[in-house]
Formats: C-alpha cells, structure tokens, sequence
C-alpha cells in the first residue's frame, strides 16, 4: 500500500468511536487560499483549515507606522497613532462561499502585551480590525496567538492584563464570531510563535527561562486571567499547543476542565519510531483517549505539516511502529531532543501526521452503549433537582429511574439477605403469613417487583404493601397487580406520611367501627437524591416509621452518608451566569427560577471537572463526609419530635428560629471540613455525592449491601451505577487559591418544618509559618432557601 497505515478498519460495523476533525495551519502563510488551493488541502484529508486576515502588505504598512510614531515619541510625542481601515491591498480574504469554513487566525506579530504604549496600542487597533472584517466576511471562530510570556516570567501582571482587555474589546466588536485563544500547555521551550513581533529598534527579547525555572502552571494562569476578564464568555475557548514532554496529569486535567476548542501539533510533538515516521507515545495516545470522551470534544490542529500534494507513483508501503515506548525526555531538555519527528515526514499526496491522527481515531474504545445512550448526553448538563413531595412525576421519569439495573440488583440482594438473616434468626413477622414489606413511594413498582423475587429466590413468604401518592402512577401499579404480580400485592394511594399501616381486620358490624392497623417488617424505599437527603428522604422516613415495627422492623436503606469536594468546572460556572444573566426578566414564563441559578444545588453529570483538593493527604482525602442519617429514628428522638409538634416543648434551633415548632429539628446537620490544595488554582463550587447502606448483617463476617456515587468507590460498591448524578453546589464567584493553601468548607442544612434548604462557603487559607495562618480569600454565603425542597 501507498499509506504508512492501513486504512482499513477491522472493528465490527455497529461500533462507534470518537470521530476526529483534523485541520491544517501554516504559520507561514500570508495569503488566504485560493479555491484551488482550498480544495487541495480538503482533498489531501484535511476537514479544515486556517487562513491569515491580513497579509503581508498590511504587515508592512504597520511596521512603517510603528517605526514613524516611535520616532515621534523619542521627540516627546506621546500621541498614540491610529490604524486606518483595510484597503483592497491588505487582505485576500473577501466573502465566498466557502469563507464560512476558515478559520480565521490573527496576525502572530502584533504585541497585546508590550509595555511600549504604541506598540500596545497599534496592536490592539489591528486586532479590532481584523476581527470586525472577519466578522463581515463572515468567518465564525478567530485564533488569537496567545502572551508569549506569562506574569511569572516578567515579573509583573500588566502585559496579562492589557492582552485580557483588548480580548474582552474584541469580543463587543465580534459579536458573532467565537475567539480561540493559542497557549502552550506549559512554557515548554521551544513551543512559542516564532514569527517575530512588533518591536523597538534595537530591542533584544527576554531570554527563554532555562528548565530549571519551568512553572508549569504560568500559562493556566495567563488563561485564568483572560477569562476572568471577559466575564467567562461562551464564545471564548482555548487551542492548546501540546508539548513534545507532557507535564504531570493534575496540569492535564486542569486543562481538560476548560473550554478546549483545538489541540495543536507541530512537528516537534512527534517522536520517530523505527521506521523513521511520526508517531506519539503512550502518555500523548492516553491524553488523547481521554480528551475524546468530552462530549464537544476538541478539534486537532496540525501545524507546519504540509500538505505537500505531488503527482507521482504511490510511495511505498510501510507501516508505523505503533508501539510507541520509548521515554520521554525532562521538561527542559523536551525541545533538545534530536528524537523529534521532522516536518518532511511526507508520502506523495499523503501526509504522515494526518495519516498517524487518523490510525489513532481507528484505535479509540469505541463508545459503550451506556454512554452512547446515556453517560455522553448528561455530560454537565444542568439539572434542577426534583420535588418528589409537591410534584407528580411523569411515566417517563419513572421509565428512567427504572433503566439502571445494578441499583434494582442492590435493592434484591439487600431484600434477600435480610429475609435470610429473618429466617435463620427465627424473628418474628408482624403477619401469620410471612414478613410484611411495605415499598414507600414505589412509583410504577420496581422495587415492589424485587421484593417478590427476594421471597421467591429465598424461599420466605412475604406480604408486600405498595403505597404511592401519585394518582397517576397508583393506576399503573393496580394495572401492574393485575398483569404481572398475580393480585399478591396491596396497593395503597397515600402520601407515605398519613398511611396508617397495613390493614389486619375491618369490623362487619354496623355502624363499622375503625378497621385495625398492624405494622411493617421491612420498609424499603427508594427516595435518595444526588447528596443522600435532597429530595427529602429523613423527613419522608420519619414519616412513615410510626407503621414500623417499633422491637425488629428495620429500614432498606438503613442510613445514608453526604460526601464533598471542592472542584474547579468553568463550563458549569459559564453556564450558570449565563442563566443568571436571563433570569428576573419578568414575563409571562419566568418563573424567577433563573435568577436564583448560583443559590440553586444542580444535579449534573460532572465530566469536565478538576479536582483541586489532593488525595493522600492524612485525615484530609480528597473526598471528605458532610453527615449521615440513619433510620429507624431512637425512640427518644420520636418522642422528642411528638411533643413539639403537640406545642408542649418551646424549641430552639433552625427549625423554630425560621418560625416553625421545630418538629424536623432533628433533620438539621452542618459541616466544616477542610481540603489541602498544593497547587494553585480556582474553585467554582462543590460536588457532592452520597454512600448508603442499603442492609448490614448482623454477621460482621459478611460485608454490608452498599450504593456509593463516590468516584473512588463507586467501581467498587455499585459498578456501572447511573440511577444518580452528583449535586453540584456552585459559588456566586470564583475563588481564587495560591499554591499550599487549605479550603475550608462549611454547609448547613437547614429547615422551617416546611421546606429544606442548604446553605454553604468555602474560605481560602495558607501557612505563611509554623504558627501563622492567613486568609487569602473567601466567597459569599450562598443559600437555596428561595429554591428550598418542600415538604
């Protein structure tokens, strides 16, 4: 064959994989392409390609202007000059028909950051040009070299600042054109523009810091500032230059939280294998992987590869080492290495990095048909959490509970270890004819359908109650009596709370007398939220266990756990101020929900995320308990809550202070943990997950029937398990954080006996001795009071 890869793809038809959108930048072109040219590049395997705005007459002019105003200056003229509009003579891009599919890509020699006041200042004019012609021509997306130098390097913040302004003037003048900016994943030497700059006469650059001084997290920061600035705009992304050395996985996964447009590789990158081809070893093939699973995944950009298209006889066959093992050089000695792949790695009418991108593609796990239908389309995407007290879920709600087979396997083996451990241990049953089970909130019934597979795989008989509140989903579950449990269940339509319990004897005589009520063995419920107690599960549970044998019922789950960690997730902050920003308007369809979207606790599938908390760290993990709730509640605690709600305790706390009688008193929890954050960074709110036990033996031998969301035991305790999203709690601001520092995280859940809400901060401390602790910042309090669960 012609190609140094197979073409062909060996994998089963129905697979889908990642698919890769490569394109082709030249930082040596001047003109934008010809039709013919364009088709040419399309032609060689390209999906894209970039295109300068202005050329190099224009370039010219500039420098004429620059030089002519400098030189006024030294005369104590302090006059900035002004740029004048483009002529025909200063750009080949005009509107056509396939203008749409450039990108654009701003001069590389204007200088956003020179301390020089003209400089600066001309710079920022020719940026403001080329986007508004852009903009006209009607490009969509502009690449804007990023700050060759970070603050670290020059030892003040000022050329960040005036290069974060002019991209925040920039965007007002685009309005419609989405703005890239270009930076290097860290200063890894070598991987700079090297057109050269706007300049003063006689100006010598700042030598390149050597790797000894490598900072790998300086050019996250320039990043940091120039969002922050322009208000994390959606139409502002990054192209990251991908270094030849990768740095360690925490800078990886900073970046991989970010808006990430484009990938780019130039051929520095590359490492030749034996065949003396191009190729990327495993840590570069592994970042890949995991960039590709994004659900807007990034686009890649080869830069400085060709095409080089000839006419010729196919170049001969031969294929890549695709092994790709050898080592990696330091950070500093990356851009020495003589192992780099050269830019004339070229077969006629193909291109080896193109080629190898695309064998890369062939080789992706293709997608498993949990994130193809569901995992993928959830990626950090907002929730509001449910009201499964106030509101009527739908049958399609219910349908998707209902998809997540590994929490109904649970929930069966939770029932049958407890009717064994019931049988063996000869407790007593509140029915002659077996263990009654009562489903609380059972919805269209899969719980109540495990409960009846529990009795049969174990052999012990059961009487299972179904009480639902929903009159909706109460018509499926006596249709689902009917059709699949054979008339063994006994439905009942009632708020959990009020049902008296199962009904033993109803009198014959007349006038009726009241029927007699027994009680519930095993109470199963399936009411968690993403955080364990969001949708109301203690106050629901208190509710119902008055029907709870009081000597040997017992509750499936029977307690539960809230867990945290702070996270860096700019996509969801984007999005959320976004919501912010729509919201209060008044019309006829707000419903206000909008303008409390920073004090509302979302539920989200968190992908794009950065954990900025350390793991390791003793008595301080990454991911730290809030609370815990257990049911069935002491009987003094039900004693306590009685007399309250009977006006014959006069209360204190959250419940009573917020004006009620402090009957959910005993619901109300807090929190204050602390997070070691060794490398600096910026939080954007809290995740939070839950752990339940669903049924512990009193065997200690044999290990409890769990449910965890928790990312480091969720492969362990409930594989494969999508029944629930963390909760994400976001903060109004972000919080920026130095490198050392501790996070200090406090939460309330608080209550009125009416409704449940939340209320959290994170405060940002460092050590600046042994005894000495300083706050270097903090955010706002924020509640969900306005957007509280009801009861």
């Amino acid at each position: 064959m012609a190609y140094e890869y197979s073409s062909r793809n060996s994998d089963s038809s129905d697979e889908i994989r990642p698919a890769f959108h490569i394109g082709q930048h030249d930082s040596t072109r001047v003109e934008t392409l010809t039709n013919l040219q364009y088709g040419q590049v399309l032609n060689s395997g390209f999906q894209f390609v970039t295109t300068p705005i202005t050329n190099a007459h224009f370039h010219e002019r500039i420098q004429k202007l620059v030089d002519e105003s400098l030189s006024r200056a030294s005369t104590g003229s302090h006059i900035d000059p002004i740029v004048t509009p483009l002529t025909p003579e200063d750009t080949t891009l005009f509107p056509e028909v396939y203008t749409s599919g450039f990108i654009g890509y701003a001069s590389p020699w204007i200088d956003l950051c020179s301390p020089n006041h003209v400089i600066a200042s001309v710079s920022r004019q020719v940026l403001n040009l080329e986007v508004d012609y852009a903009n006209f021509c009607g490009v969509r997306s502009i690449i804007v070299p990023g700050p060759r130098q970070d603050s670290a390097q020059t030892g003040d913040s000022r050329g960040i600042a005036q290069y974060a302004r002019a991209i925040h003037e920039a965007l007002l003048i685009g309005s419609r054109v989405n703005f890239v900016i270009h930076l290097p994943m860290y200063r890894e030497p070598g991987l700079e523009e090297k057109i050269a700059q706007l300049t003063i006469s006689n100006e010598t650059e700042k030598s390149p810091p050597s790797a000894k001084e490598i900072d790998i997290f300086t050019s996250w920061d320039s990043w940091h500032v120039i969002r922050t600035v322009c208000d994390y705009s959606a139409r502002l992304f990054v192209a990251l230059r991908i270094p030849r050395a990768l740095p360690p996985k925490e800078l990886q996964t900073r970046w991989f939280s970010e808006p990430l447009q484009y990938l780019t590789y130039s051929p520095s990158t590359f490492q030749t294998n034996k065949a003396g081809l191009p190729s990327l070893g495993r840590p570069h093939q592994e970042l890949i992987h995991t960039y590709m699973r994004l659900k807007h995944a990034p686009y890649y950009l080869l830069c400085d590869v060709g095409p080089e298209l000839r006419d010729g006889p196919a170049a001969a066959d031969g294929r890549m080492d695709t092994s790709s093992t050898s080592e990696f050089p330091a950070l500093g000695d990356a851009s020495a290495s003589p192992q780099s792949a050269k830019p004339g790695h070229r077969a006629q009418g193909h291109n080896a990095y193109l080629s190898y991108l695309r064998h890369l593609e062939r080789q992706q796990e293709p997608y498993s048909e949990l994130e193809l239908n569901t995992l993928t389309n959830f990626q950090d995407w907002l929730q509001s959490p449910l009201q499964p007290l106030s509101d009527n879920l739908e049958s399609v709600t219910y349908e998707v509970f209902e998809g997540d087979p590994v929490k109904y396997n649970q929930y069966e083996l939770a029932i049958e270890e407890a009717l064994r451990e019931w049988a063996a241990l000869k407790k007593p049953t509140s029915s002659p004819d077996g263990v009654v089970i009562a489903v609380a909130g059972s919805g269209r019934g899969p719980l109540v359908t495990r409960a009846l597979q529990a009795s049969e795989t174990t052999g012990v008989p059961v009487r299972v109650w179904a009480v639902e509140k929903n009159p909706n989903a109460y018509v499926y579950l006596l249709r689902q009596n009917q059709t699949v449990w054979g008339g063994r269940v006994t439905v009942v339509k009632t708020d959990m709370r009020a049902w008296k319990g199962p009904v033993i004897s109803s009198p014959s005589s007349k006038p009726p007398a009241e029927p007699t009520y027994g009680k519930v063995d095993i109470l199963v419920s399936e009411l968690l939220g993403s955080f364990g107690d969001n949708e109301l599960s203690p106050e629901c549970l208190d509710g119902i266990q008055h029907v709870l044998a009081a000597d040997h019922g017992i509750s499936i789950p029977s307690s539960y756990t809230a867990h945290m960690s702070p996270i860096a997730t700019p996509r969801l902050y984007a999005d959320i101020a976004s919501r912010q920003g729509q919201g209060g308007g008044g019309g006829a369809f707000d419903d206000g929900s909008a303008a409390h979207a920073f004090d509302t606790p979302w539920v989200v599938r968190l992908f794009a995320l950065d954990f900025v908390a350390a793991r390791g760290v003793p008595d301080r993990p990454r991911f730290q308990q809030a609370w815990e709730f257990a049911h069935p509640l002491p009987r003094a605690t039900v004693d306590g809550v009685a007399a309250r709600r009977a006006g014959g305790v006069v209360g204190g706390g959250g419940g009573s202070m917020a004006g009620g009688v402090g009957a959910n008193d005993h619901n109300v929890r807090s929190c204050h943990l602390t997070f070691v954050c060794p490398s600096r960074g910026v939080v954007h709110g809290l995740a939070g997950y839950f752990e339940a036990v669903l049924y512990a033996s009193q065997d200690e031998d044999r290990p409890p029937v769990e449910l965890s969301t928790l990312p480091e035991m969720i492969d362990r305790k409930s594989k494969d398990m999508v029944s629930w999203f963390p909760i994400f709690f976001p903060l109004k601001q972000p919080l920026y954080f130095p490198s050392d520092s501790e996070l200090e995280v406090n939460m309330w859940r608080q209550t009125d006996d009416t409704k449940v809400w939340y209320e959290w901060m994170v405060e940002a401390f460092r050590w600046v001795s042994e005894t000495e602790r300083i706050k270097v910042g903090g955010s706002d309090m924020c509640s969900s009071r306005r957007v509280a669960c009801l009861m």
